[in-house]
This record gives C-alpha cells, sequence and structure tokens, in this order.
C-alpha cells in the first residue's frame, strides 16, 4: 500500500504544530488499520505493526523532547535590593577658592644708592629682622659725622650765648647795660638752643638714613626672588622707590571664596532664627581639601564676610583663616571649601548602586511587577560610608545594590529580587 508523505512547516519557536499532531494521529489510525488488513498471520502482523508504532513513538518523543527544551523559559537573573537609608545629616555647602596670605609685603629701598650685597637665596624662609641688602653705607656715614658735628658747633654757641646772657644779668640792675641789649642777649641764647635742637634732628635724621642702608625683613614669611641684582643703583624715597622683592606670610593662611546670594540669605536667615553661627562673627568652623585630597581633613574658621555683594556676579566675598604650621599651603593655590549649612533629611545607598550613563548618574530600581527602572539622581556627599542622593530617589524604591555585573540586568528586564539591607559604617 501506497502512503502520502505530509510535509508540515516548521515552527521557529520550536512548538509542536498543529499540523504536526494531525499527522502523527493519521500515522497511529493507518498502522492500526493496517494491521487488520494485512494477509499475514496475526503474530507476523502484530511484529509489524510494534516496529512502526515503536519507530513512530520514538519519533514522537524526539519531537516533544525538543519542543519542550525550546519553549523553556530562561531563569530571571538575580538581584539584591534595598530601601535608601533615611537619615537626617549635616548640610555641608561648598565652594571653590584660593588661598591668600594673611600678610604681604613690598620691600622696597628707603634710600638712594648702590645696592652693594643680597643676604638671601631667593624663595627661602625668612624671619622678621633679618637683614635682605645691603646699600652703600659711605655716603650716609659722611652725612652722619657732618651732623654730628654741627650738632658741636650749636652746643658751643650756647655756651657762648649763656655767658653773654649771665653778664648781661649782672650788669642791668646797675644801669651799665641797657635793657635793649639785656634782651638782645637773651634772644641770642634762645636762638642758639634751638639751633642745636635743629641739629641734633639732623644728626637723627642722618643716622636713620644711614640705618637704612641696611634693608631687613619686616616679617617672617617665604621671600621671593630678587628683583635686582648686587651693583646697581636704587632709587629710594616715599614715591618712585625701587622694588627689592616681596614676602608673604604663611603661618596662619587664609582662604579667600564668593557665596553666591541665595546662599548668603539662607544663612542669614538660619542665623536669625538660631539654628546656625553667624559667618559675619569669627568661630564658624570650616573644612578644606585641595584638588588631589579626598578627604576633609584641614580646619579652619571664618572671620570676614564682605561688607555688600557684587552687584555683577552677585556673590558675597567670604574668608577663613587655616592653620598652616608646616607651611604646605602656598598663597595662590587653589581648593574646596565646605560650610555648614543645615541639617537635613538625606537618602543615602552605596556608592557602588550608582552608574554611569554618559553623562549623567543612574540608579537601578526594582518597580512593582519585578522589572528594572532606571532613575537619573543628584549626588551629594560621602556620608558614613554611603552616598547622599539630592534628588531622583524616594525611600520607598527598591535600590539594586548587587548583581549590576550581570549584562541581563538592564531597562525592563523582569529579575528575581532578594531582599536585602544597607548598613551604615558607623553601625
Amino acid at each position: 500500500m501506497s502512503h502520502e508523505r505530509i510535509v508540515c512547516p516548521v515552527d521557529r519557536k520550536g512548538a509542536l504544530s498543529e499540523c504536526q499532531r494531525t499527522a502523527t494521529f493519521d500515522a497511529l489510525q493507518t498502522a492500526l488499520k493496517e494491521e487488520n488488513e494485512m494477509a499475514f498471520p496475526s503474530d507476523i502482523r502484530s511484529m509489524t505493526v510494534r516496529y512502526r508504532l515503536n519507530t513512530i513513538a520514538a519519533s514522537l518523543a524526539v519531537v516533544f523532547a525538543s519542543s519542550s527544551q525550546l519553549n523553556a523559559q530562561p531563569k530571571a537573573p538575580e538581584v539584591t535590593v534595598a530601601n535608601p537609608v533615611l537619615k537626617r545629616i549635616a548640610q555641608w555647602d561648598e565652594y571653590t577658592g584660593q588661598f591668600e596670605a594673611v600678610r604681604r609685603v613690598e620691600v622696597r629701598a628707603r634710600v638712594s644708592g648702590e645696592l652693594m650685597k643680597i643676604h638671601f637665596t631667593d624663595g627661602q624662609t625668612v624671619k622678621a629682622g633679618d637683614v635682605l641688602f645691603t646699600i652703600d653705607p659711605r655716603p650716609f656715614e659722611i652725612a652722619v659725622e657732618a651732623a654730628r658735628a654741627e650738632v658741636a658747633r650749636a652746643r658751643a654757641q650756647i655756651a657762648v650765648t649763656g655767658s653773654d646772657l649771665e653778664r648781661a644779668q649782672q650788669l642791668t640792675p646797675s644801669k651799665v647795660l641797657t635793657q635793649r641789649d639785656f634782651d638782645q642777649r637773651k634772644a641770642n641764647h634762645d636762638a642758639a638752643k634751638a639751633q642745636l635742637q635743629s641739629a641734633e634732628a639732623m644728626l637723627q635724621n642722618a643716622e636713620l638714613n644711614l640705618e637704612w642702608t641696611s634693608v631687613p625683613a619686616p616679617i617672617d614669611g617665604r621671600i621671593s626672588d630678587r628683583k635686582v641684582d648686587a651693583g646697581n643703583l636704587i632709587s629710594g624715597g616715599q614715591v618712585g622707590a625701587s622694588l627689592l622683592t616681596t614676602i608673604v606670610s604663611l603661618h596662619p593662611i587664609h582662604f579667600v571664596f564668593n557665596v553666591s546670594e541665595p546662599d548668603y540669605v539662607r544663612y542669614s536667615r538660619l542665623a536669625a532664627n538660631g539654628q546656625r553661627p553667624s559667618s559675619s562673627m569669627p568661630g564658624n568652623a570650616v573644612q578644606i581639601r585641595l584638588a588631589d585630597e579626598k578627604e576633609w581633613t584641614r580646619n579652619g574658621q571664618m572671620n570676614f564676610i564682605d561688607n555688600q555683594l557684587n552687584g555683577k556676579s552677585g556673590t558675597i566675598r567670604a574668608r577663613a583663616v587655616v592653620e598652616n604650621e608646616d607651611s604646605f599651603l602656598t598663597p595662590g593655590t587653589f581648593g574646596r571649601l565646605r560650610l555648614f549649612g543645615d541639617k537635613v533629611e538625606a537618602l543615602l545607598i552605596p556608592d557602588a548602586a550608582v552608574v554611569s550613563d554618559q553623562s549623567r548618574k543612574v540608579v537601578y530600581t526594582v518597580g512593582p511587577d519585578n522589572k528594572i527602572q532606571i532613575k537619573p539622581v543628584a549626588l551629594g556627599p560621602i556620608e558614613e560610608g554611603l552616598r547622599v542622593v539630592t534628588t531622583g530617589l524616594s525611600k520607598d524604591d527598591r535600590v539594586v545594590i548587587s548583581g549590576l555585573a550581570n549584562p541581563a540586568v538592564r531597562s525592563g528586564m523582569i529579575v528575581a529580587p532578594i531582599p536585602g539591607n544597607i548598613v551604615l559604617a558607623t553601625n
């Protein structure tokens, strides 16, 4: 007996199609019918039919097994989730600023002359009173000697006029000397005393000019390089004096920064309500770190707020004072300062739960349907080992804190969430 072969289309999903099920059922019916119609002995017919049935059964087993494997759903990836920690923390406002010397002095010549000698190495640390420059003292030594001679002459003149005055006092009562001559001698004596005072003042001025030929350091600090080399003629005086070098103090040191108008108004209101100290009064604590530092290890205090805001930038200048005993901090260096703002409620999550998505920071959360949701967030500082999230999350969000390395964990995918906990570093 001839049989028609039925060709069924293959389902790409691997499922057993209606055509395949119909063909299998027809094959079973045909096998049973042939067993009744064969003109062979019953035992031979039974063996033949059983062989065909076994073949069909094996084929069905293979088909159904393949279909079951292909239809099996992949297991949902497991992730650990936890709610953000809600904690009241100190809000620190950060500002960029620059270190400035508490004192900065320009060293200039007080007298003119030839620069004879330089007594320092460029960039060294100096103490107040250390001699830095020597100007040729010889002209000023001569001036001192001349002034001393003038003082001696004035004193001799006083002696002469004094003797004349004494004789006039004895002769005037006897009418030997007229009153006019007495008055003249007295005036001469007074003029001689005035001349002595002038000579003594000229001597002091000459001695002062001689003293200024040695230029000392006016303050403790670090000196800059020399602006004039030895052998050059320099100008002194109150106007147009030659700049020789500069000195800046190092300990303590100022940190100057600008505060925005909204922050300044907020600080003023908090201070008025007694919720934080006023920064205009010395003592309000600040913390500072340099560009390559991760921790806020440098402490200082606010000591100045300007008396008006800058109308162009909308900021007000503020200043803190910082200890610098090791002289590590140098004027002009930039840094970051944080200033206590207020106590606020904040959400904390592990820093590892934050993912960079191009130019933004995102957090993976699990929704009610166990599907991954991506939420952009704004981050704050590290607090007790956890990252502060300022915006983008709520306290009821289930944040993925473990399992992000699985490539199957992406937006919209169904996951198997496992409850976890976020622990503070202080716990």
